[in-house]
């Protein structure tokens, strides 16, 4: 069975890219997308997805915020960050919200999310 993917982030073309990349691969499927944090928590509750990729700086509510709520809404969905922002302090944010993984946005149209995916859901 596929895993139900939801992309989150207010670019649309980085959505699309990430879209196009996901889809790719028979073992996902995008359910939705949404293009802030606020969205993406009614979109979690919704559409129920197995893993949820957040950027972290987005209007109205970042992908931190997001993710803590979502964690506790949805204790079984895999959350992984793609950002450009990518640093040690928050990565450490991102884990402690409950984020798996943070990837770089230069590595979320590649072979390297595949990957992390591939990672994070191997035992869902």
């Amino acid at each position: 069975m596929a895993h139900r993917i939801l992309i989150v982030d207010d670019s649309a073309i980085i959505r699309h890219s990430i879209r196009a990349c996901v889809e790719h691969n028979t073992d996902w499927e995008v359910c939705g997308e949404a293009e802030n944090g606020k969205v993406a928590i009614e979109k979690v509750r919704a559409l129920q997805p197995d893993v949820v990729t957040l950027d972290w700086q987005m209007p109205v509510m970042n992908g931190l915020e997001a993710a803590r709520e979502i964690s506790r809404i949805a204790p079984l969905a895999t959350l992984l960050m793609i950002t450009l922002h990518e640093n040690l302090l928050l990565t450490q944010e991102a884990h402690a919200a409950g984020i798996k993984e943070v990837l770089s946005k230069t590595d979320a149209v590649s072979d390297h999310l595949i990957a992390s995916l591939k990672s994070v859901t191997a035992h869902n």
